[in-house]
């Protein structure tokens, strides 16, 4: 049962304290395998590269991919998969928040026949009360607007069948939205569930702007309902303002009070039109940057340098 290759990504960005713990937990599981663990150093400044490259010196079985600079934890996922080999392909995160004892029972469920098995967090006390109900938020709205179903409390932590991996590589955006586009392929899934622990060393790389940009890119890649929404806030306004010039013609020429001219309603109506169409420009500001990224036809990312890699 064990006749197969195992791959394992890891984006790595400004992790150095974090290597060495990860891969003493993480070997004792794994040699049990055929294996590969792929670091994908995603522009990191601390020397993470490093400690990398005289692991790897030592055990050819752990490569590693510099980028010139930062590119982003999604795309070097992509980077991952494109070089990875395995038959199963399992992405995490070097901090020890994705724990690699749930490995095992990834595998079992791979070898039961699921394409994509999830690691599920059961709870996540480690994590602030705004995080854990900004993500719970977030799902819940994202699945509202999109046709997929995104699974909920689920990260990059996730095994995927080779036939997973190669969908994901033959897709060409230029902006991709891993969870979203691994739902989208349809293949069955199965799960196993783990307690988060906290970062064994360092903070975490993402900020609040970053959260939001990566929530933006989830719902703009995965549902056109946000300008349909700006269709009906364009309706409303107009139907408001409709409405109002009903009332001001009947009020001057029909009701038998003085008409006096308040700087209130303008105001509250300038403001209200205003906001309408800020939001409106925004969301289609949202897919236009989409399309031109599009366009564009950048390469996801640079390559600095490859250790062990064929």
């Amino acid at each position: 049962m064990n006749d197969f290759l195992l791959s394992i990504v890891i984006p790595v960005f400004n992790e150095k304290d974090n290597i060495r713990p990860l891969l003493e937990s993480l070997l004792s599981i794994v040699e049990h395998y055929s294996y590969e663990i792929l670091f994908i150093n995603d522009g990191s400044r601390d020397g993470t590269d490093t400690v990398i490259r005289e692991i790897a010196q030592k055990n050819k079985n752990i490569k590693l991919v510099s980028f010139n600079r930062n590119f982003g934890h999604q795309i070097a996922l992509v980077a991952g998969y494109s070089f990875a080999k395995g038959d199963a392909v399992i992405s995490m995160d070097a901090d020890l928040q994705d724990p690699p004892d749930v490995i095992p029972q990834m595998i079992a469920k791979w070898q039961q026949g699921a394409k994509i098995v999830y690691a599920k967090r059961k709870k996540r006390d480690v994590d602030s009360i705004f995080k854990k109900k900004t993500a719970a938020f977030f799902y819940q709205f994202m699945n509202m607007l999109s046709d997929i179903k995104i699974p909920e409390n689920v990260g990059d932590f996730r095994l995927l069948d080779r036939t997973a991996v190669e969908y994901l590589s033959s897709l060409p955006e230029h902006a991709p939205f891993l969870r979203g586009l691994v739902a989208w392929g349809g293949y069955q899934e199965d799960y196993v569930y783990f307690d988060r622990e906290e970062r064994h060393s360092g903070k975490t790389h993402y900020s609040i702007s970053k959260m939001i940009n990566f929530a933006l890119d989830g719902i703009t890649s995965f549902s056109v309902k946000p300008l349909r929404l700006a269709t009906y806030m364009g309706f409303t306004a107009g139907s408001f303002g409709f409405l109002g010039i009903i009332y001001a013609v009947i009020g001057k020429f029909f009701l038998p009070i003085p008409w006096v001219t308040g700087w209130t309603g303008i105001f509250v109506g300038i403001m209200f039109i205003g906001g309408v169409q800020l939001i409106t420009i925004g969301i289609i500001g949202e897919y236009i940057s989409k399309i031109y990224l599009e366009v564009l036809r950048r390469p996801h990312y640079l390559l600095k340098e490859k250790i062990n890699i064929d």
